[in-house]
Protein backbone atom coordinates (compact mmCIF):
# COMPACT_ATOMS: atom_id res chain seq x y z
CA UNK A 1 0.00 0.00 0.00
CA UNK A 2 2.79 2.76 1.11
CA UNK A 3 4.80 1.43 -2.06
CA UNK A 4 1.25 2.43 -4.47
CA UNK A 5 0.74 5.42 -2.80
CA UNK A 6 4.54 6.28 -2.90
CA UNK A 7 4.79 5.94 -6.68
CA UNK A 8 1.80 7.64 -7.47
CA UNK A 9 1.47 10.30 -4.72
CA UNK A 10 2.29 14.07 -5.71
CA UNK A 11 2.51 16.98 -3.62
CA UNK A 12 -0.04 16.38 -0.80
CA UNK A 13 -3.62 17.84 -1.42
CA UNK A 14 -3.82 20.80 1.09
CA UNK A 15 -6.71 23.35 0.02
CA UNK A 16 -10.95 22.40 -0.11
CA UNK A 17 -10.81 22.64 -3.84
CA UNK A 18 -8.18 20.10 -4.29
CA UNK A 19 -9.93 17.84 -2.25
CA UNK A 20 -13.25 18.08 -4.30
CA UNK A 21 -11.11 18.04 -7.35
CA UNK A 22 -9.72 14.93 -6.34
CA UNK A 23 -13.09 13.38 -5.46
CA UNK A 24 -14.85 14.64 -8.95
CA UNK A 25 -11.98 12.98 -10.79
CA UNK A 26 -12.07 9.79 -9.15
CA UNK A 27 -16.07 9.47 -9.17
CA UNK A 28 -14.90 9.91 -13.35
CA UNK A 29 -12.55 7.39 -13.22
CA UNK A 30 -14.75 4.96 -11.51
CA UNK A 31 -17.71 5.42 -13.92
CA UNK A 32 -15.64 4.85 -16.76
CA UNK A 33 -13.34 2.15 -15.81
CA UNK A 34 -16.35 -0.07 -13.73
CA UNK A 35 -17.82 0.26 -17.19
CA UNK A 36 -15.23 -2.54 -18.76
CA UNK A 37 -15.61 -5.08 -15.90
CA UNK A 38 -19.68 -4.59 -16.10
CA UNK A 39 -19.17 -5.36 -19.70
CA UNK A 40 -17.66 -8.74 -19.03
CA UNK A 41 -19.76 -9.50 -16.39
CA UNK A 42 -23.20 -8.73 -18.33
CA UNK A 43 -21.62 -10.54 -20.96
CA UNK A 44 -20.95 -13.65 -18.69
CA UNK A 45 -24.46 -13.80 -16.53
CA UNK A 46 -26.49 -12.84 -19.74
CA UNK A 47 -26.96 -16.80 -20.78
CA UNK A 48 -27.99 -17.87 -17.16
CA UNK A 49 -31.67 -18.27 -15.90
CA UNK A 50 -32.60 -14.71 -13.84
CA UNK A 51 -32.17 -15.83 -10.35
CA UNK A 52 -28.72 -17.27 -10.73
CA UNK A 53 -27.86 -13.62 -13.07
CA UNK A 54 -28.62 -12.21 -9.73
CA UNK A 55 -25.78 -14.22 -8.48
CA UNK A 56 -23.66 -14.05 -11.13
CA UNK A 57 -23.88 -9.94 -11.21
CA UNK A 58 -23.09 -9.69 -7.43
CA UNK A 59 -20.17 -12.63 -7.11
CA UNK A 60 -18.56 -10.60 -10.01
CA UNK A 61 -18.82 -7.04 -9.18
CA UNK A 62 -17.40 -8.77 -5.47
CA UNK A 63 -14.87 -10.23 -7.16
CA UNK A 64 -13.84 -7.28 -9.02
CA UNK A 65 -14.02 -5.23 -5.97
CA UNK A 66 -12.12 -7.87 -4.05
CA UNK A 67 -9.29 -7.59 -6.83
CA UNK A 68 -8.92 -4.04 -6.69
CA UNK A 69 -8.23 -4.09 -2.51
CA UNK A 70 -5.70 -6.92 -3.25
CA UNK A 71 -3.83 -5.34 -6.00
CA UNK A 72 -4.02 -1.81 -4.43
CA UNK A 73 -1.30 -4.02 -2.35
CA UNK A 74 0.99 -5.00 -4.79
CA UNK A 75 -0.16 -2.96 -8.07
CA UNK A 76 3.33 -0.86 -7.81
CA UNK A 77 5.48 -4.46 -7.61
CA UNK A 78 3.19 -5.84 -10.70
CA UNK A 79 3.67 -2.65 -13.16
CA UNK A 80 7.85 -3.39 -12.63
CA UNK A 81 7.13 -6.68 -14.11
CA UNK A 82 7.46 -7.02 -17.82
CA UNK A 83 4.95 -8.52 -19.96
CA UNK A 84 1.80 -8.32 -17.14
CA UNK A 85 -0.15 -5.72 -19.54
CA UNK A 86 0.52 -7.75 -22.78
CA UNK A 87 -0.36 -10.73 -20.86
CA UNK A 88 -3.67 -9.06 -19.58
CA UNK A 89 -4.14 -7.79 -22.59
CA UNK A 90 -4.07 -11.06 -24.81
CA UNK A 91 -6.49 -12.54 -21.84
CA UNK A 92 -8.92 -9.97 -22.48
CA UNK A 93 -8.92 -10.64 -26.20
CA UNK A 94 -9.83 -14.30 -25.19
CA UNK A 95 -12.60 -13.75 -22.87
CA UNK A 96 -13.91 -11.09 -25.63
CA UNK A 97 -14.22 -13.63 -28.11
CA UNK A 98 -14.92 -16.43 -26.04
CA UNK A 99 -18.05 -14.53 -24.68
CA UNK A 100 -19.17 -13.11 -28.11
CA UNK A 101 -19.09 -16.67 -29.30
CA UNK A 102 -20.97 -17.88 -25.96
CA UNK A 103 -23.43 -15.18 -26.78
CA UNK A 104 -25.80 -15.31 -29.91
CA UNK A 105 -28.38 -12.64 -29.38
CA UNK A 106 -31.33 -15.57 -28.77
CA UNK A 107 -33.05 -16.92 -25.97
CA UNK A 108 -31.81 -21.01 -27.49
CA UNK A 109 -29.37 -23.17 -28.03
CA UNK A 110 -27.66 -21.60 -24.40
CA UNK A 111 -24.15 -22.79 -23.96
CA UNK A 112 -21.31 -23.36 -21.61
CA UNK A 113 -21.87 -19.65 -20.01
CA UNK A 114 -25.29 -21.35 -18.94
CA UNK A 115 -23.39 -22.86 -15.76
CA UNK A 116 -23.00 -19.95 -12.86
CA UNK A 117 -19.37 -21.04 -12.06
CA UNK A 118 -18.32 -20.70 -15.33
CA UNK A 119 -19.12 -17.32 -15.87
CA UNK A 120 -17.43 -16.38 -12.55
CA UNK A 121 -14.70 -17.58 -13.65
CA UNK A 122 -14.68 -15.82 -16.78
CA UNK A 123 -15.38 -12.94 -15.01
CA UNK A 124 -12.44 -13.20 -12.63
CA UNK A 125 -9.91 -13.84 -14.99
CA UNK A 126 -10.58 -10.23 -16.80
CA UNK A 127 -11.10 -8.35 -13.37
CA UNK A 128 -7.46 -9.78 -12.63
CA UNK A 129 -6.27 -7.88 -15.57
CA UNK A 130 -8.80 -4.55 -15.86
CA UNK A 131 -8.39 -4.09 -11.97
CA UNK A 132 -4.84 -3.46 -12.13
CA UNK A 133 -5.68 -0.46 -14.41
CA UNK A 134 -8.71 0.98 -12.11
CA UNK A 135 -6.10 0.60 -8.87
CA UNK A 136 -3.45 2.58 -10.85
CA UNK A 137 -5.90 5.58 -12.03
CA UNK A 138 -7.45 5.91 -8.66
CA UNK A 139 -4.69 5.93 -6.84
CA UNK A 140 -3.17 8.75 -8.99
CA UNK A 141 -6.39 10.95 -8.59
CA UNK A 142 -5.94 10.72 -4.55
CA UNK A 143 -2.50 11.70 -4.72
CA UNK A 144 -0.99 9.79 -2.18
CA UNK A 145 -4.53 10.23 0.36
CA UNK A 146 -5.29 6.68 1.86
CA UNK A 147 -9.13 7.65 2.41
CA UNK A 148 -9.43 9.36 -1.19
CA UNK A 149 -8.36 5.94 -2.61
CA UNK A 150 -10.53 3.93 -0.12
CA UNK A 151 -13.46 6.32 -1.24
CA UNK A 152 -12.57 5.46 -4.93
CA UNK A 153 -12.65 1.93 -4.18
CA UNK A 154 -15.79 1.87 -2.42
CA UNK A 155 -17.52 3.55 -5.05
CA UNK A 156 -16.57 1.31 -7.60
CA UNK A 157 -18.90 -1.68 -5.63
CA UNK A 158 -22.34 0.07 -6.78
CA UNK A 159 -21.40 1.46 -10.14
CA UNK A 160 -20.20 -2.30 -11.29
CA UNK A 161 -23.29 -3.66 -9.51
CA UNK A 162 -25.68 -1.12 -11.07
CA UNK A 163 -24.14 -0.90 -14.47
CA UNK A 164 -23.57 -4.94 -14.97
CA UNK A 165 -27.49 -5.83 -14.52
CA UNK A 166 -28.40 -2.77 -16.45
CA UNK A 167 -26.51 -3.79 -19.34
CA UNK A 168 -27.70 -7.71 -19.30
CA UNK A 169 -31.00 -6.68 -19.18
CA UNK A 170 -30.48 -4.16 -22.37
CA UNK A 171 -28.61 -6.88 -24.47
CA UNK A 172 -31.68 -9.25 -23.55
CA UNK A 173 -33.45 -6.50 -25.33
CA UNK A 174 -31.18 -4.60 -28.00
CA UNK A 175 -28.46 -7.71 -28.70
CA UNK A 176 -26.62 -5.43 -30.91
CA UNK A 177 -25.19 -4.27 -27.61
CA UNK A 178 -23.58 -7.30 -27.21
CA UNK A 179 -21.41 -6.51 -30.37
CA UNK A 180 -20.75 -3.35 -28.98
CA UNK A 181 -19.39 -4.91 -24.91
CA UNK A 182 -17.32 -7.55 -26.94
CA UNK A 183 -16.08 -4.75 -29.30
CA UNK A 184 -15.62 -2.29 -26.23
CA UNK A 185 -12.93 -5.69 -24.26
CA UNK A 186 -10.95 -5.56 -27.80
CA UNK A 187 -10.26 -1.80 -27.55
CA UNK A 188 -9.43 -2.34 -24.01
CA UNK A 189 -7.24 -5.20 -24.59
CA UNK A 190 -5.57 -3.15 -27.51
CA UNK A 191 -5.06 -0.51 -24.89
CA UNK A 192 -3.24 -3.06 -22.27
CA UNK A 193 -1.13 -4.74 -25.09
CA UNK A 194 0.33 -1.49 -26.70
CA UNK A 195 0.88 0.56 -23.21
CA UNK A 196 2.46 -2.55 -21.75
CA UNK A 197 5.71 -1.30 -20.47
CA UNK A 198 8.01 -3.58 -22.69
CA UNK A 199 6.11 -3.03 -25.63
CA UNK A 200 6.71 0.97 -25.33
CA UNK A 201 10.36 0.35 -25.05
CA UNK A 202 10.67 -1.70 -27.80
CA UNK A 203 8.30 0.09 -30.32
CA UNK A 204 7.59 3.80 -28.95
CA UNK A 205 4.42 3.35 -30.80
CA UNK A 206 2.50 6.42 -31.69
CA UNK A 207 -0.86 7.78 -30.54
CA UNK A 208 -2.42 7.21 -33.39
CA UNK A 209 -0.68 3.38 -34.24
CA UNK A 210 -1.73 2.77 -30.31
CA UNK A 211 -5.34 3.99 -31.40
CA UNK A 212 -5.08 2.03 -34.87
CA UNK A 213 -4.37 -0.74 -33.13
CA UNK A 214 -7.26 -0.81 -30.59
CA UNK A 215 -9.84 -0.33 -33.38
CA UNK A 216 -8.02 -3.47 -35.43
CA UNK A 217 -8.52 -5.17 -32.18
CA UNK A 218 -12.49 -4.34 -31.74
CA UNK A 219 -13.03 -5.34 -35.16
CA UNK A 220 -10.76 -8.34 -35.02
CA UNK A 221 -12.74 -9.76 -31.29
CA UNK A 222 -16.38 -9.42 -33.72
CA UNK A 223 -14.40 -11.12 -36.78
CA UNK A 224 -13.36 -14.07 -34.69
CA UNK A 225 -16.46 -15.02 -32.56
CA UNK A 226 -18.50 -15.00 -35.65
CA UNK A 227 -15.82 -17.45 -37.64
CA UNK A 228 -15.76 -19.46 -34.73
CA UNK A 229 -19.42 -19.73 -33.81
CA UNK A 230 -20.20 -20.38 -37.82
CA UNK A 231 -17.34 -23.35 -37.27
CA UNK A 232 -18.82 -24.75 -34.61
CA UNK A 233 -22.33 -24.56 -35.87
CA UNK A 234 -21.11 -26.66 -39.32
CA UNK A 235 -19.08 -28.99 -36.99
CA UNK A 236 -21.66 -31.37 -35.97
CA UNK A 237 -23.74 -31.03 -39.19
CA UNK A 238 -20.59 -32.51 -40.99
CA UNK A 239 -19.76 -35.26 -38.63
CA UNK A 240 -23.72 -36.35 -38.46
CA UNK A 241 -23.58 -36.82 -42.70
Amino acid sequence: MTALLAATATPELQTPWEWVLAVLQIVAIDIVLAGDNAVVIALAVRRLEKKERLWGILIGSGMAVVLRVGLTFVAAQLLAINYIKLIGGILILWIAVKLLRENDGGKEGRGEARNLWHAVWLITMADITMSLDNVMAVAGASKGSFGLLLFGLALSIPLVVFTSNLLAKLMDRYPVIIYVGSAILGKVGGDMIMTDRLVEEMFHPAPWLVHAVEGMLALGVILVALAWRRLARQTPRDGGE
